[in-house]
């Protein structure tokens, strides 16, 4: 059995007159995507993804559940953009967990495309469980910059990969143990462009309950600036398996959170 308790929360932002973040916080599925484009149906974009996600949030996903509601995505982003040219050149990011058996043993399927992200709090701290796909992060990759240079580059904004490509855009899936104790963030880059890692832990480390979690983090990246719409999704397993924890712990060993790449 899986129990897990959600704090999920979106907002405009200061500077923006359209929310065009989308989020699903289901019973195992927890995904967040980031539109782009505009007036050129952006919103409509992370929607539509968002609506394919929820025929997902089932008893039992698996790995390729996942995989192809990606590809129903892409293609109903695609298919609108055809239909109303004037959304030519929409999309979204894409970000998301969902609990799913490898192995005869429970585990989060990690995803991304984009630059929304999914993190794990271990030791107290931040793990990061995507990569960003972005032209920053390939300057990091390469040594040119620094991860703190890239929070501040001029060219932060610009992804390399999202829903709504043609072709396709190649997913990222990663899959790491789900243990009880765990607390999961599923994020877009209005948090994580406003505001720093040990912020963003220290809330995460200091907030037990997760709705309240996610209303700071929104307060947090509003004060900071808020220059784009923020959405984020708090994830507690509370009970897997049979093992069962009060609330979420915030110690849990940065050696048990490993990914494990899916091809």
């Amino acid at each position: 059995m899986t129990v897990v308790k959600v704090g999920a929360a979106t907002d405009v932002g200061k500077h923006r007159s359209l929310n065009e973040d989308a989020l699903l916080a289901g019973q195992m599925l927890f995904v967040v995507a980031d539109g782009m484009g505009g007036h050129a149906a952006g919103d409509v974009a992370s929607r539509l993804t968002v609506e394919v996600f929820k025929s997902v949030d089932l008893d039992a996903p698996s790995v390729e559940d996942i995989r192809q509601a990606v590809a129903a995505a892409n293609d109903a982003v695609v298919g609108h953009a055809v239909a109303y040219p004037e959304s030519q050149g929409m999309g979204c990011t894409l970000a998301g967990a969902c609990i799913v058996e490898s192995g005869g043993l429970p585990h989060w399927a990690v995803f991304n495309l984009g630059d929304s992200r999914v993190y794990a709090l271990a030791e107290g701290g931040l793990q990061q469980l995507t990569t960003d796909h972005s032209e920053v992060q390939e300057l990091v990759a390469a040594g040119s910059i620094t991860q703190a240079e890239a929070r501040t580059h001029p060219m932060r904004h610009v992804i390399t990969r999202a829903v709504g490509e043609i072709p396709a855009a190649l997913l990222d899936l990663v899959l790491v143990p789900a243990l009880s104790g765990q607390r999961l963030l599923v994020t877009t880059d209005g948090l994580t462009s406003e505001v720093g890692d040990d912020e963003i832990a220290a809330v995460l480390r200091d907030t037990a309950e997760p709705q309240v979690a996610a209303g700071l983090l929104i307060d947090k990246a509003l004060r900071a600036g808020g220059h784009d719409n923020i959405t984020v999704v708090v994830v507690d397993v509370i009970e897997i398996d049979g093992s069962a924890t009060g609330q979420a712990s915030t110690t849990v060993p940065r050696g048990l959170i490993k990914r494990e790449t899916v091809s």
